[in-house]
């Protein structure tokens, strides 16, 4: 008889039988997912793109092809325990054979729809109760102006509203900022259907980070807030300054519910819209590792991308509590200084507690090529030393 939990074959020498996870995208995301599991004696296997894409470089087992073909999603499934993913846009209708071939997907396709698609994910969130900015699908600029009008106020025309794509926008991409119907054309072009949403009155942005496994268990990390750059993701502050517990508690519990009623296996973003009069709004749904908590590898007890390993391999979670009063992170966006290694020795000198996380990506400007996290009990010099790690890897800070 083998010992127990040891079986007499296995997929490692010797009969170790450690689960293999196959990521689903070779982004950053499954990069440092890989690193989580890596202490864990997990084996990753990656479908990316190009062998130069971030998490291809790091992972030992590469399977270069188009995850939108569904023949080569079931070939790479082969021998996998359980499919993740780095994005959203691995067609659903592939997830749904995956699953009927007997393929364990987590997030399963239920769940990864109300991120894949916009409007599926108002419609449902909308049913549910859960706040959202007012919306609906429009069919062409004359609708869009139709569905400003309605929410007109002091005789105004109800300019400007927000267009997004219902499916495949990212980091500001596929959403529009519309003045008024000549301004309308542009969405349609895609040949796909086009949200329309109020501009919400926002005082800030905030993200709810929740992972939640197969058998129902779930952790909520701190509530952040989250601050943009022309639509990308700039700086993240842990815990949110200035929130109340009552509205953190709200978050928390918000995407947690979030969580149960769609079914998420894994990690889920909930990005939020804090508003004047001290609501929330639910602005997007992400289902994967999210840039709103790369704060936790380095100020969390557990950081989301080894939780969301745990979760997809439904082993109990870790704990989320952070383990400093402050986290900060700054992602470091290429500029035109492309030899960030030569800056590390001002970086590590100038602050020994600052962490690094570099992606092996090419510079390019305003591409994402990393991030930096701080930690410490004073708010503004922790942000002090995050920008300044960050702005002088990017090359916009010289001293």
């Amino acid at each position: 008889m083998p010992a127990r939990g040891v079986a007499e074959t296995g997929r490692y020498p010797g009969g170790v039988t450690f689960p293999v996870v196959g990521m689903v995208g070779g982004g950053q995301l499954a990069r440092m997912t890989h690193e989580a599991g890596i202490p864990l004696g997990l084996k990753f296997k990656l479908l990316s793109d190009t062998p130069q894409d971030s998490a291809a470089q790091v992972v030992g087992e590469v399977v270069i092809g188009d995850y939108r073909d569904l023949d080569t999603l079931r070939d790479f499934a082969r021998g996998c325990d359980v499919i993740t993913f780095d994005h959203e846009h691995v067609p659903t209708e592939h997830l749904r054979a995956l699953e009927a071939d007997g393929i364990p997907v987590r997030p399963g396709p239920d769940a990864l729809v109300h991120a894949q698609d916009k409007g599926v994910m108002r419609e449902r969130l909308t049913a549910l109760g859960v706040p959202c900015p007012r919306h609906r699908i429009v069919e062409d600029p004359a609708d869009v102006a139709a569905f400003a009008a309605e929410g007109a106020t002091d005789g105004g025309d109800g300019f400007p509203v927000i267009l997004k794509t219902v499916r495949g926008g990212y980091d500001g991409k596929g959403v529009w900022f519309v003045r008024g119907v000549e301004d309308a054309e542009e969405p349609f072009r895609a040949g796909v259907p086009v949200l329309a949403e109020e501009k919400v009155d926002f005082v800030r942005e905030l993200a709810a980070n929740v992972v939640r496994s197969p058998h129902g268990q779930a952790v909520a990390y701190p509530v952040v807030e989250s601050r943009q750059v022309d639509g990308v993701c700039d700086t993240v502050i842990a815990p949110a300054p200035g929130l109340g517990e009552d509205l953190a508690g709200q978050a928390q519990e918000l995407a947690l519910r979030v969580a149960k009623e769609l079914g998420v296996v894994g990690h889920l973003a909930v990005e939020l819209f804090e508003t004047p009069d001290g609501r929330i709004l639910v602005n997007e749904l992400a289902m994967r590792p999210h840039n709103s908590g790369h704060w936790t590898q380095d100020g969390a007890i557990t950081s989301q991308f080894a939780n969301h390993v745990r979760a997809v391999l439904d082993l109990p979670l870790g704990d989320p509590r952070p383990r400093a009063e402050w986290t900060v992170m700054v992602n470091v966006l290429g500029g035109d200084y492309p030899d960030m290694y030569s800056a590390y020795l001002h970086c590590m000198a100038r602050d020994p507690q600052l962490k690094i996380h570099m992606y092996g990506k090419d510079v390019k400007p305003g591409r994402k090529v990393g991030h930096v996290n701080t930690y410490g009990d004073d708010l503004d010099e922790v942000l002090d030393r995050a920008r300044h790690a960050a702005g002088y890897l990017r090359g916009t800070i010289t001293e």
